[in-house]
């Protein structure tokens, strides 16, 4: 997928919305469907071609409602560009109607050339399209559905999937038994919340979007419950610093983690909230752990806390604490989460900060929880498995059960405060699944947190130049991609170009 891209739509609807959309273009514009039907299919062999221009053979499956209507007009541009098409319609004629029977019968007129679908058809072209199903989909496939899904994917050819792959839902990203692995989608009118949702990143390929040419007020008409975070919002978050600043105005930071053995964490999290340019970074840690926290970068003052009575007077000098980052879950570790959580200041909590809270449930607000799967699964009593099924319903219900900015981290991290629309990220890398990651983002919110002054526009930016620096360190590679690689890209993306005084 293609990463924080402004040009994209920011807007993310649902199923139902999109064909509103649909709707609203005819009735309103006098737009006709067959010719959206018409522009879609231009549209998707213009990209087809862009991305395959060597491409002289073509199989196209098409199936029995729009989105195989989508695929014959595709077909018939193909043709008279001069390749060789072949259609494969896992769907008798007779059972065809609307605009997808006049799709079809044009394509007839052009002689191109049909197959009707069978198991043993073979495959040897040089690219698939996936006009099998569209975004309506909503029960598990079956019959030649399906295995027209198994077939594709076991060609090896390269796919280009309209609308979305073959077997995903629209709405949850979630696969109906199986799913066409796409190497691009095209999405149509409007990007729609399974392109990001659940499996959905993995399913969909490079994703590009066409809005046949819907006239932006049509869409000031639906309200999306899913809008995209892109860069443009750090204009909003880093405004330009003054030439009289000083350290005591760019914040101070604590953080408070580390016992024995994981002193790395709460390591990788202050720098990376030194390099989200916080004016004072402190550490308070387990007293074993100050060696390893301090070795190599001085400018993290870092102490060692025992008790309550030695963290208080360090809280009182902070205006913001990141709590959790190998904090663990002793008897020491209960201590200094009890005594920032009484505290009156923004907390962004993570690692087992949050699995104190899981057995120490409370409605705190004033703070950021940043759980991943497995931990949104403990806060909500519920597994994992359910979590990943609904994270729109999910990210919500922690955010109104903890009164609190809830980033649900993963594929496309989610943000919500308790109330739609909910902000995802769809920035990052898979190289980013790695140990540390997590620590990295919980520094950088802290960092942010002191220097905006508010919490929501601390973990958009966040999770933003979070999964941007995870992509600038990816450029060599994403296998073997580590934590500290991201914190060496942060910087950049703190200081954008309309940051700059010169």
């Amino acid at each position: 997928m293609k990463s924080l891209c402004s040009e994209y739509p920011t807007a993310v609807y649902t199923a139902n919305q999109i064909r509103q959309l649909d709707r609203m273009t005819v009735d309103e514009l006098g737009v006709t469907s067959y010719e959206l039907m018409r522009r879609a299919g231009k549209a998707a062999f213009g990209l087809l071609r862009n991305h395959w221009p060597q491409a002289q053979t073509m199989a196209v499956f098409c199936g029995p409602g729009n989105n195989g209507g989508d695929a014959y007009v595709l077909a018939e541009f193909a043709l008279e560009s001069g390749m060789q098409v072949r259609l494969i319609s896992v769907t008798p004629e007779q059972q065809l109607q609307g605009n997808a029977l006049e799709a079809w019968s044009r394509c007839r007129q052009q002689g191109v050339r049909f197959d009707v679908f069978s198991e043993d058809c073979p495959l040897a072209e040089d690219v698939i399209v996936d006009g099998l199903l569209g975004i309506g989909l909503s029960r598990g496939l079956e019959g030649n559905i399906l295995a027209a899904v198994d077939m594709i994917n076991a060609s090896g050819i390269p796919v280009l999937a309209l609308d979305i792959p073959t077997g995903l839902d629209s709405n949850t990203g979630m696969v109906h038994g199986s799913s066409v692995k796409a190497d691009v989608t095209v999405a149509f009118v409007g990007l729609n919340q399974g392109l990001f949702l659940g499996v959905g990143p993995d399913c969909v390929g490079k994703l590009e979007f066409s809005s046949l040419s819907i006239p932006s007020s049509l869409y000031g008409q639906v309200t999306a419950r899913v809008q995209r975070i892109t860069t443009s919002i750090l204009e909003k978050a880093l405004r330009p610093r003054s030439q009289l600043v000083h350290k005591g105005m760019n914040g101070s930071l604590l953080l408070v983690g580390g016992e024995p053995g994981m002193s790395g964490a709460i390591r990788l999290a202050s720098e990376a909230a030194l390099r989200s340019g916080a004016g004072l970074v402190r550490v308070a840690t387990h007293p074993d752990s100050v060696a390893s926290v301090m070795a190599g970068r001085a400018e993290v003052m870092c102490y060692g806390v025992m008790s309550k009575e030695e963290l208080q007077p360090l809280l009182q000098s902070a205006e913001a604490v990141v709590l959790g980052p190998g904090l663990g879950q002793s008897a020491w570790a209960q201590n200094l989460w009890q005594c920032v959580i009484e505290s009156q200041l923004p907390v962004i909590l993570d690692a087992d900060g949050l699995n104190l809270l899981s057995s120490n449930v409370l409605a705190r607000g004033n703070w950021i929880l940043t759980p991943h799967p497995g931990e949104a699964a403990r806060l909500l009593k519920t597994d994992t498995a359910t979590v990943q099924a609904d994270r729109l319903g999910a990210v919500i219900e922690l955010a109104k059960q903890f009164k609190g900015v809830t980033v649900l981290k993963g594929t496309c991290s989610l943000v919500s405060t308790g109330k739609y629309p909910i902000s995802l990220c769809d920035g990052g890398n898979p190289g980013m699944a790695t140990a540390g990651m997590g620590d990295v983002l919980a520094g950088l919110l802290g960092g942010l947190a002191v220097q905006t002054g508010n919490l929501e526009l601390t973990a958009q930016a966040g999770v933003v130049i979070h999964a941007a620096s995870g992509d600038s360190a990816a450029l060599d590679g994403e296998r073997g991609l580590l934590a500290g690689d991201v914190i060496g890209n942060i910087r950049s993306w703190m200081n954008p170009p309309y940051n700059s005084h010169k």
